[in-house]
């Protein structure tokens, strides 16, 4: 690369030239670090992080979410988070949902949370590793990590330096459906990261009337897609106005 520093310890870069593996940021306090990842953008990626660590929290785990889409946060919204996070001078430190997830996002760390972020990959790839070890998470047996759309610095920071113990993929059932996931599966291929699953979401709508379930986009066949890429098919998700009304 032509800013290269040879420095390789330091650089989350996949380029040809890499003569060290990066170095993956561990944190003893986190037990499970789970990346929520899709190759396009829009179908729930954060719906479903939010849903796993509630489901988490009913659990009686600790539970944890890091919003790696920094140009594109909605975490905070989904749990009616506003304002900004602080320091206490060594760590930042995440807010605290009602049901007691902890989470960062860029949103909270903007005094307009309207503003755009109109930042370079690099510079956002390092503001996700600022977020995993500047955060003061304390004890959290479950973070999971919702990802920008795609294949581009972020995931690569987050495979690189988070120890991610594995990924889950979502997807909806339009017709590129396969396509998507492929993507979505070679990269973790690529990056040694085990695929936990492949969640459809807006998988279909059950009519109020008489029950019915109407596969609107079409009924791709989740289990179909699953098997084909020797992954397993963890839920369908259906439409339902009421998420998005709250």
């Amino acid at each position: 690369m032509a800013n290269c520093n040879h420095d390789c310890s330091n650089c989350s870069s996949n380029c040809g030239e890499r003569t060290a593996p990066p170095m993956i940021s561990e944190n003893p306090n986190v037990k499970n670090v789970i990346g929520i990842v899709s190759g396009k953008g829009g179908v729930g990626k954060s719906i479903v992080t939010s849903m796993l660590a509630s489901s988490m929290r009913r659990a009686n785990h600790t539970a944890a979410i890091l919003d790696a889409d920094i140009t594109g946060p909605s975490i905070p919204k989904m749990f009616g988070i506003h304002g900004q996070v602080m320091s206490d001078g060594k760590f930042i430190q995440p807010a605290v949902t009602r049901n007691g997830i902890r989470l960062i996002s860029m949103n909270l760390c903007l005094a307009n949370e309207g503003e755009p972020v109109v930042w370079r990959g690099p510079v956002i790839a390092g503001v996700v590793k600022q977020f995993w070890e500047e955060v003061d998470w304390g004890m959290t047996d479950y973070m999971f990590v919702d990802m920008p759309p795609g294949t581009g610095d972020v995931p690569l920071t987050v495979f690189q330096s988070l120890p991610v113990k594995g990924i889950i993929i979502v997807t909806t059932p339009q017709e590129l459906v396969s396509m998507i996931v492929h993507k979505a599966v070679r990269m973790a291929e690529m990056m040694s990261i085990p695929v936990l699953g492949l969640i459809q979401n807006m998988a279909y709508f059950e009519c109020d009337s008489c029950g019915k379930k109407h596969y609107i986009f079409g009924n791709a066949g989740i289990k179909d897609t699953a098997e084909s890429f020797r992954i397993k098919a963890c839920a369908e998700i259906p439409i339902v106005p009421k998420i998005a009304e709250l």
